[in-house]
């Protein structure tokens, strides 16, 4: 399928699309045209890339994981390689968001300051 077709069915923009692929998400092929030429998988596979990027993973975080995806939602075949990847990832989550608690408490009390 062509890149408007896939983002119609994606509902993601053609900009968007084109840089998964550059970041090594998303593959295409190139017709005779030169037009790139999606395979039926990639409206999941873009699918999996907005779940993954909702749930706050960069891009090359994604790239690790992907392979791992499974459906829409997506589910993973887990293994350690990936449990340590994901566990990592949300240990730096919370450590930020604990950064910003503890930005917020300082800031509040500023305003609390006559």
């Amino acid at each position: 399928m062509l890149i408007g077709e896939l983002s119609r069915r994606t509902g993601v923009s053609a900009r968007s699309l084109r840089y998964y692929e550059a970041q090594g998400l998303l593959s295409a092929g190139r017709g005779a045209n030169g037009y790139r030429d999606y395979a039926e998988e990639a409206v999941v596979t873009v699918t999996q890339i907005r779940a993954l990027l909702r749930a706050g993973l960069s891009t090359e975080v994604i790239a690790q994981v992907l392979p791992c995806a499974r459906g829409e939602a997506p589910g993973f075949d887990w293994c350690a390689e990936l449990r340590e990847i994901l566990g990592g990832e949300l240990a730096v989550m919370d450590d930020r968001i604990e950064a910003l608690r503890l930005n917020r408490g300082a800031l509040a009390g500023l305003l609390t300051k006559p």
